[in-house]
């Protein structure tokens, strides 16, 4: 009689060992805001979602929706803690009031830079604006400004310093080849102008900063804090 045929071997699929699941109650938002993080860092923006940080969790993404209504909702906590990040115990007053509004400008500038990814999001009013906010007022308040002017400069300095930076951060997003692409473009456009229809562009000629040019910010905020220090009434 023949041999019987050996019974087939189990698949390796059958027999891998499946990944469980992380329990539902193990979750928190600080958890899963830390997974929305480090989904971001990895894959940028436009690839979180709940299923990215289930994934990121080993959790089913239904559980996400426990601690957050939407991705919006989460967005906002993920924003709260990066400026936590960038300001905590940062903003310390001093002695010298405008020293203190350019130190704060800087720290709101490299916050953008370092999370360009959320450049439009952060423009989001949140309640970590709040001691922002009160820094700036108390600076103007230290240089002599009463509460309606302290209030309006102060609205004032926060919405340009966040716009240049925003741009800024936004361009510092692109993948570099479409930056420096971009940039060139930028340079030649300009350089091809003629005199007849553009004369005052053709004046400065390359002496017209690039859009990425650092200094352009630079002479934005000194312009801004020098019209600051030179309406300034006094010390309080």
């Amino acid at each position: 009689m023949a041999n019987q045929k050996a019974p087939a071997s189990r698949s390796k699929a059958s027999t891998a060992p499946t990944r469980k699941r992380r329990a539902r109650d193990s979750l928190s938002r600080e958890i899963i805001v830390a997974a929305a993080d480090a989904v971001v860092q990895r894959d940028g923006l436009d690839r979180l979602t709940f299923q990215a940080i289930g994934e990121e969790l080993d959790a089913h993404p239904t559980s996400i929706y426990r601690h957050f209504r939407d991705k919006d909702e989460l967005l906002l906590a993920l924003i709260d803690t990066l400026r936590a990040r960038s300001y905590s115990g940062a903003m310390i007053a001093t002695d010298d009031w405008m020293a203190d509004l350019r130190a704060q400008a800087h720290l709101i500038h490299d916050h953008y830079m370092r999370y360009p990814e959320f450049a439009l999001q952060m423009a989001l009013r949140r309640p970590t604006d709040f001691t922002s906010m009160e820094f700036s007022i108390g600076a103007l308040r230290r240089g002599g400004y009463g509460p309606e002017q302290a209030a309006m400069y102060a609205r004032a300095l926060g919405q340009l310093v966040r716009s240049a930076s925003s741009i800024q951060a936004a361009l510092s997003a692109q993948p570099d080849d479409v930056r420096d692409a971009d940039e060139l473009t930028w340079q030649l456009d300009y350089r091809r102008l003629g005199a007849d229809d553009h004369p005052n562009i053709a004046w400065v000629g390359p002496n017209l900063p690039g859009i990425q040019d650092p200094r352009a910010w630079e002479t934005a905020l000194d312009l801004l804090l020098e019209s600051i220090e030179r309406h300034a009434p006094g010390p309080a």
